[in-house]
């Protein structure tokens, strides 16, 4: 398995993860991030799993300085599981992240999703905090 930043050949297996992960909700094919924390893992050329990282210079939650380290998101096929990819690529994204200047790195995941939950501790995170999000129509 290699891990490199994400760049254009990696673009049909990446857009393939992606959809796979958050479905409709992707985004547009066009905007393929290449390099900026972003990373692939391939095995034997095809891509079988991504991370998306960015600087986040805003107030994150269960964080106390800035900037931040905030993993957006991170996906491996489901026949590559359990066989340290995602390991290999939250290592990349870290020292991504201590390069630009982040001392805490952070990530979220949905209540209900504890999967993710134990992903994140398996990889070292620590859960801060839960929060609900409302919203209200003007």
């Amino acid at each position: 398995m290699i891990v490199a930043p994400a760049a254009p050949e990696h673009r049909e297996g990446w857009l393939a993860l992606r959809a796979a992960l958050w479905g409709e909700e992707a985004g547009d094919p066009a905007d393929l991030p290449e390099g900026d924390g972003n990373f692939v893992a391939m095995e034997n050329g095809r891509v079988i799993g991504f991370a998306e990282a960015a600087v986040r210079r805003d107030y994150v939650n269960g964080c106390d300085g800035s900037p931040v380290l905030f993993l957006e998101g991170l996906y491996v096929d489901p026949g590559h599981r359990r066989q340290g990819v995602a390991g290999a690529l939250v290592a990349a994204v870290a020292d991504w992240g201590r390069a630009q200047g982040c001392a805490e790195f952070a990530s979220d995941a949905e209540l209900a999703n504890t999967d993710s939950h134990a992903m994140h501790r398996a990889l070292g995170f620590a859960e801060t905090e839960r929060v609900v999000y409302f919203r209200r129509e003007l």
